[in-house]
């Protein structure tokens, strides 16, 4: 563009005011006395009239004011070196080449005074003075006045002389802007384009002015924009003109497009973007009406160029931040972390369509792979954003484009994103070479920095962006030996990554095929040595900003292999351990599982191995490196085979009941025990643990078969794999109860293979009863037959039940009456010292109890005395076995049992034990719950043998007596009234004076189970003592220390509130009563 002009002289510079450039400015704008808002709604005679009468008041301001005849002076030598013509027929354009006029005197002036500004030195010992300011200085009314009048320059000046789709019409952005669309006058002198350039050039020209600049291309740099590519870009036409007839020369359209390049260069670089989209014919910027819908399109050309400029803005030095910011604020983000920046966050569609921008080779670009060398690190800076939302917004465009890329171009993605993204992990592998510069013990491999970021990134683009794409899930597999080892050295310590290694390990176990997860956890547990791992050299230290770095280790000296060994086993004990963490947290998928069947044949293989193979031989007959090479391999093999029972051994203890999540990990589960069983019989290696686990698998199929769980035509053809197992089981095994339940399972098997479908419900319950009795007896049987063979007597027990000896009878000919022998049996059970056998028989008592047995219901005093005696046991299984044979047997016959057991509940300690009356408690309470409304018959020795217990010595039983009484009172209904006053005070007096906490929450306890119970019938049972629990409540709130007490008090005011509320505001309801008439 042209070069600015020196237009007057100094002395008329130093004498000029900028205050006179101003108001001669607001002059121009001033309404004209046809009121504030003439020159918006007004019409197109009204607006010319105002613009003819403004000009003419600055002209008469300028020769008959003395004060401006300086100021008149400086416009009249700017005009005469102006190159444009000034008048027109069209007053819009003389009123536009005026204010370009003072525009420029405005820049003249504003250079001359900063030039002639010489500020003091100011005083360092007043800070409180502030430098004075520069004379160029506008004030923020002065930039309001600059800022309408460059309004009125684009409105009247570029924007009606724009083409059919270049820009944002002028029609559709303001009700004014219509009005001047037909006030201007294309037809006179001069030219449209020449009218258009003129104007572009005076703005460039003030722009160079750093606050004028700012102040221009902030809210007018968009039709700056669209002017400069329509004069330097729009084709022309295909004849040639002759040059009188040219309306702009070939050198003004090369400055045009220079101009273009310079501003889009000078300019904050997301503005620039976010303009040019709109050029291209994106969404516009402010106007949102529906008449901006049906404009015309962009013209191929400036599609075509917009494209072009935009991929050089992409292809710049943080061209890539600047595309996304662009976009973004342009999408109603504002600037990037404004308040709408988290909705633009959450929009996926827009982070889709930036990463399909950004993963889209421009032409520009010699070839895709230079494109993705420039394009890659800028990609990966957008995770490094240290402001929260700026961050958010930046790191989810990052992700998509990172997914977008590895999608479209898998092989680029990997060499230019994943390798770098991965290299601080890659470093530190057995498989990479380290220089030896950086081989001296100490050395910093990975700093915690790189550490960090490299872990975060790969949370993002992994987790966060969750695509299990085959480049970005093979890219992982090298490293992950590596994650395992920093999770194992996080979960010893704190930092801050440990969360997010979990939360990568358990996303690509969860994604990878389960054949290459398996071999993954096997590389985790040190039995496959081929999976990459930490360099021997390597190992990690905690740094000081709670990460973690990679050092060199200090070499192992001689003496001190020993701490070395212990260091290695140390080592492998906490990823074994640590393994078992993160599998616990792998059960829903099923992953956790099939590891753990994975380990039992591993151990099954251990039993297989034959100790004979590692027999050596004569010594004459290997050399030496042969020994050697043969003793390294026994005891790779040995340790192999520790870490396998020790694998097993922690997943027992971290895996809970719900490991197995379908039918075929139940039977590869029993398919490993008893191949396992199988291979202890070849090296002739039975056990007793092998007999029970042996007897629980197959228990475990029964119950399957019997109809424990639905099953399907498929799950039999999984179940079919058993039958060869069993069979050989039943065939081989010595224990003759094992032989005879793997022939009873196989039997149900086979009959539920034949008709795996066609069952009706009876059959299907009756086959449940069937396989639980069969496991059952045969579980008894084992048990007589262990003792048997202890006591050197034979067991007369038949080895095969009725149900599987008769498989023809009918249902209607099974009793379920059971036989004398059988009570006995079960009977000597429970006395038996290992407790499985006897929480069994208490089991099975029980059952018979609650199914009315006959045989069982005669020795009713025996079964209390077997009960009672048991329930000494310190035994968990045991004790509660007992507590549930009790209750049911109360429950069958209470008046004979209940009065003995509140008797020895009411006993001393001198007689039982604390503990052996907690237990009685618990069968109390249980037998209230199982009376129901029955209870009211035992109300006054209940009620008695309670209240007594609540002044026991023992804080426990205190609390004891205390929950039974609240059940108690729960079902007493009206019957509590006689006793209410009894019960209240000890409750009030507990409640406010007991000692022991435990006691003070279950008084309170209480009274919230009596509420609760009562319900509407509180007001009528409690009426009288309703206030006085009230102010026992609110006293418990105000004044106790216990959080829980506390709790419970509010619980029990809720209570107490709502049933106020429904007794004084009791609810309508819309009934019509009926009445006949007599």
């Amino acid at each position: 563009m042209a070069d600015p002009r020196q237009a007057s002289g100094s002395g008329a510079l130093e004498t000029c005011c900028l205050e006179r450039i101003l108001e001669a400015l607001k002059l121009l704008l001033s309404p004209g006395g046809s009121g504030s808002s003439s020159l918006q709604i007004t019409k197109h005679d009204v607006l010319l009239a105002t613009l003819k009468s403004n000009l003419s008041a600055v002209e008469d301001k300028l020769l008959k004011d003395p004060h401006w005849k300086t100021l008149k002076l400086l416009r009249d030598e700017i005009a005469n070196k102006a190159e444009w013509p000034q008048n027109s027929v069209d007053v819009t354009w003389s009123f536009t080449s005026q204010i370009l006029l003072w525009l420029l005197c405005l820049k003249e002036t504003m250079i001359h005074l900063a030039a002639d500004f010489n500020p003091g030195k100011s005083n360092p010992r007043t800070p409180e003075a502030a430098p004075a300011l520069s004379p160029d200085t506008l004030s923020i009314s002065q930039q309001k006045t600059v800022q309408s009048v460059l309004q009125f320059v684009v409105t009247l000046g570029v924007c009606p002389y724009l083409m059919p789709g270049v820009g944002v019409p002028l029609r559709y952005r303001t009700e004014f802007g219509a009005v001047v669309q037909d006030v201007v006058c294309l037809d006179a002198a001069p030219d449209a384009t020449r009218r258009l350039y003129t104007s572009c050039r005076v703005l460039l020209n003030v722009a160079q002015h750093a606050s004028l600049g700012s102040l221009i291309f902030c809210r007018h740099f968009g039709d700056i924009a669209a002017g400069l590519c329509q004069l330097g870009f729009c084709p022309t036409k295909r004849k040639p003109l002759k040059p009188e007839e040219e309306v702009l020369t070939e050198e003004e359209r090369a400055l045009s497009r220079e101009a273009l390049r310079d501003i889009l260069n000078q300019i904050y670089q997301p503005l620039a973007v976010r303009e040019l989209l709109t050029l291209q014919g994106g969404p516009p910027q402010a106007c949102t009406d529906v008449k901006t819908q049906v404009r015309s399109q962009a013209p191929a050309w400036l599609r075509r160029l917009c494209g072009q400029l935009l991929s050089e803005r992409l292809m710049r030095p943080s061209g890539v931040q600047a595309v996304v910011r662009g976009i973004l604020e342009g999408a109603g983000a504002g600037a990037a972390g404004g308040h709408d920046a988290e909705a633009t966050a959450a929009d996926w569609k827009k982070c889709d369509l930036i990463a399909k921008i950004l993963a889209s080779c421009p032409q520009q670009s010699l070839s895709p792979e230079d494109y993705y060398r420039d394009i890659c690190p800028q990609i990966l800076d957008l995770f490094h954003f240290q402001d929260k939302l700026t961050a958010r917004q930046f790191q989810r465009v990052a992700t998509t484009t990172f997914i977008t890329m590895s999608r479209e171009r898998p092989q680029l993605a990997a060499k230019y994103l994943l390798q770098p993204m991965l290299a601080p992990l890659h470093r530190c592998l057995n498989t990479a070479e380290i220089p030896e510069s950086d081989m001296v013990p100490g050395t910093i491999l990975v700093t915690e920095e790189e550490l960090s970021r490299c872990i975060e990134d790969v949370f993002k683009v992994y987790v966060v962006g969750n695509e299990p794409s085959a480049v970005l899930v093979d890219s992982l597999l090298p490293v992950l030996g590596v994650l395992f080892s920093l999770y194992c050295f996080t979960r010893q310590s704190v930092s801050h990554i440990r969360s997010l290694c979990e939360e990568i390990l358990l996303w690509i176990l969860g994604k990878l095929e389960r054949k290459k997860a398996i071999a993954s956890l096997k590389g985790f547990a040190g039995l496959d040595k081929s999976m990459p791992s930490l360099h021997s050299l390597c190992h990690f230290r905690a740094a000081t900003q709670g990460g973690v770095m990679v050092t060199i280790k200090e070499p192992i000296c001689d003496e001190d292999e020993d701490e070395a060994l212990y260091q290695k086993v140390s080592s492998e004990q906490w990823q074994v351990e640590h393994l078992g963490d993160l599998l616990s947290l792998c059960q829903e998928c099923g992953l956790a599982g099939d590891f753990f069947i994975f380990c039992l044949k591993e151990l099954t293989h251990v039993a297989e191995e034959n100790e004979a193979e590692f027999k050596m031989e004569p010594f004459s007959s290997k050399s030496l490196l042969e020994l050697a090479q043969h003793h390294t391999l026994l005891v790779e093999g040995q340790e192999q085979k520790l870490l396998v029972l020790q694998l097993v051994a922690v997943l027992c203890e971290r895996m809970s009941e719900q490991i197995f999540t379908n039918i075929a990990q139940v039977v590869d589960f029993v398919a490993a025990t008893l191949q396992r069983a199988c291979a202890s019989l070849a090296h002739q290696a039975e056990s007793t643990v092998e007999s029970q686990t042996l007897s629980m698998s197959m228990g475990l199929v029964a119950v399957m078969l019997g109809g424990a769980v639905q099953l399907k035509s498929t799950d039999f053809a999984v179940l079919k794999q058993l039958l060869p197992l069993l069979e050989k089981v039943s065939n081989t095994y010595p224990d003759p109860v094992i032989q005879e339940l793997a022939v009873s399972v196989a039997a149900q098997s086979t009959l539920n293979k034949n008709d795996p479908e066609g069952k009706t419900e009876g059959q299907r319950q009756t086959s449940h009863e069937r396989s639980t009795g069969v496991s059952r007896s045969h579980l008894e049987q084992q048990q007589s037959h262990e003792k048997s063979n202890q006591t050197g007597l034979k067991s007369n027990t038949p080895l095969i039940p009725q149900e599987v000896s008769e498989p023809n009878a009918t249902t209607n000919q099974k009793s379920r009456n059971i036989t004398t022998e059988q009570l006995q049996e079960v009977l000597l059970s429970a006395y038996d010292p290992q407790i499985p056998t006897r929480a069994a028989a208490l089991r099975t008592l029980s059952r018979w109890i609650e199914q009315r047995e006959a045989e069982a219901l005669e020795m009713q005093e025996k079964l209390l005395k077997i009960f009672l005696e048991n329930l000494e046991h310190e035994d968990t299984f045991v004790y509660l076995s007992a507590i549930q044979g009790v209750a049911l047997l109360s429950d069958a016959y209470p008046e004979k049992i209940l009065l003995g057991l509140l008797t020895q509940y009411d006993s001393g300690k001198d007689k039982h034990t604390p503990e052996t009356r907690m237990k009685v408690g618990e069968v109390l309470m249980r037998i209230v719950r199982a009376l129901g409304d029955m209870v009211s018959k035992y109300r006054e020795p209940l009620i008695h043998t309670f209240l007594r217990g609540v002044r026991d010595p023992d804080s426990a039983h205190r609390a004891s007596s205390l929950s039974n009484l609240g059940e108690l009172c729960q079902r007493l209904d009206f019957l509590l009234g006689s006793v209410v006053h009894e019960v209240t005070a000890c409750l009030i007096a507990l409640a406010k004076t007991d000692p022991e906490v435990q006691v003070r929450r279950a008084a309170v306890h209480v009274i919230v189970l009596l509420l609760r119970g009562l319900s509407q019938k509180a007001t009528e049972v409690l009426r009288d003592v309703l206030k006085d629990l009230y102010h026992l409540l609110k006293h418990v709130v105000h004044l106790e220390p216990d959080d829980v007490a506390k709790l419970h008090a509010q619980l029990a005011l809720e209570e107490l509130d709502e049933i106020m509320r429904n007794f004084l505001f009791p609810p309508q309801k819309l009934e019509k009563k009926i009445v006949v008439l007599p």
